[in-house]
């Protein structure tokens, strides 16, 4: 009877620590299931594309909501900084002046029409971007002062780093549509179709063809 009651012991151990494992895996946030998707951004020499958003529209399954992060777009030393801003529609813009003098931080484009007049420090509210599209923000006062924003219908974005990559992680399974965009650019590569599994890992690769930036940001671009 002893041997019994030890045997019985022990499968009750072993089914015990199968339902541990299997409670473990089962309630892992959807992180852990999530597919990941990596973009290399380059122009036609083969040299890393820095500033470049990479943006991925789910046509299929379904996206968990994502809370809107607000964004801050700085004044340091009449630069604007960052020089290149992401978010989804519906975000809120900061403009935080940390220079000791005024500035008056406008925009024509159509995503986003707007202007803070002359001020100093942080204005008391943000900005609602509330439209997809390229913003182009300029200063009044300074015209050199240049910077954008790049709103979309989307939560999966990221910006790539000196390195010309960009990660995208915490996808849901699906197919997608991948688009890259880089400021003031005349063309753009085409779209890439992709589909992932809920845990996949997939590379993309982009060739950009740029163009010269200068001058005050124009209407609309």
């Amino acid at each position: 009877p002893m041997r019994r009651n030890q045997r019985s012991s022990g499968m009750n151990n072993q089914n015990r620590l199968a339902f541990a494992l299997w409670l473990a895996c089962s309630t892992l946030p959807p992180a852990a299931h999530a597919a990941q998707l990596t973009a290399q951004v380059v122009d036609p020499a083969g040299q890393a594309v820095a500033n470049a958003v990479v943006h991925a529209t789910l046509l299929s399954g379904t996206a968990p909501a994502r809370p809107r992060k607000e964004i801050s777009v700085e004044q340091i030393n009449k630069e604007f900084v960052p020089l290149v801003s992401v978010g989804q529609t519906g975000t809120l813009v900061n403009f935080p002046n940390r220079d000791q003098i005024r500035h008056h931080v406008y925009s024509f484009s159509p995503a986003k029409t707007f202007e803070i007049k002359l001020y100093s420090g942080v204005p008391a509210k943000p900005v609602l971007f509330d439209k997809p599209g390229e913003v182009v923000l300029g200063c009044n006062i300074h015209d050199t002062m240049l910077a954008y924003v790049l709103i979309v219908d989307t939560p999966f974005f990221s910006k790539t780093d000196k390195q010309g990559k960009a990660a995208l992680d915490t996808l849901p399974a699906g197919e997608y549509e991948v688009q890259v965009w880089y400021p003031g650019s005349g063309s753009t590569p085409a779209p890439q179709k992709i589909r992932l599994g809920a845990a996949d890992s997939r590379d993309l690769k982009f060739v950009f063809a740029l163009r010269p930036q200068s001058g005050r940001p124009a209407a609309g671009k």
